[in-house]
């Protein structure tokens, strides 16, 4: 049992009547203690994880999509991207490399697809290919940045070997 004990000081000559020692019990506040730890332990929820919805196509069936509409992303090294929209071969809108920042793939995709909307009426297709230098959290930018600028659709493929000497050519591969 826990106790609290405290001894009366002695002051001055006169003799005083002695007072018990004050006993507080305090096993009942270790109790309550040890209660509402374990009540908030098994009320609290953990934080849950956050993910992405990706749908992938059904099938190994090639979808054939106008290529005035398709914008590439290849993803480099050192936190680079590369876009383009039409073919790897004969762009439309040529080559650059950017970075992952306000300024840099998200303005990238908001000018290509208010030139896509403006030349052809429809939609922009986004098709984004990682690179074997590339890691994966800007696989994982490259995602949120199609949800911030609310592409609506967006594919992740295999990069092909133009792709990987355009990258070469801009040395980001």
């Amino acid at each position: 049992m826990a106790e609290l004990n405290s001894t009366p000081e002695k002051s001055g000559n006169k003799p005083r009547a002695k007072k018990p020692n004050l006993k507080v019990d305090l096993t009942a506040m270790v109790d309550l203690a040890f209660l509402l730890i374990t009540f908030f332990m098994l009320t609290t929820t953990l934080s849950k994880p956050k993910a992405m919805e990706v749908n992938m196509p059904v099938g190994n069936e090639p979808s054939g999509v106008a290529e005035s509409r398709t914008m590439t992303i290849c993803l480099g090294k050192n936190n680079q991207a590369m876009y383009y929209l039409g073919a790897a071969d004969k762009p439309i809108l040529a080559a650059t490399l950017t970075n992952y920042s306000n300024s840099g793939l998200r303005k990238a995709i908001f000018e290509t697809r208010k030139y896509v909307k403006q030349t052809t009426g429809k939609s922009m297709i986004v098709i984004i290919k990682p690179a074997q230098s590339s890691i994966y959290e800007n696989l994982v930018n490259a995602l949120d940045e199609m949800k911030i600028t609310d592409v609506q659709q967006f594919a992740i493929a295999d990069i092909a070997p133009k792709d990987i000497s355009l990258l070469k050519d801009k040395l980001a591969y």
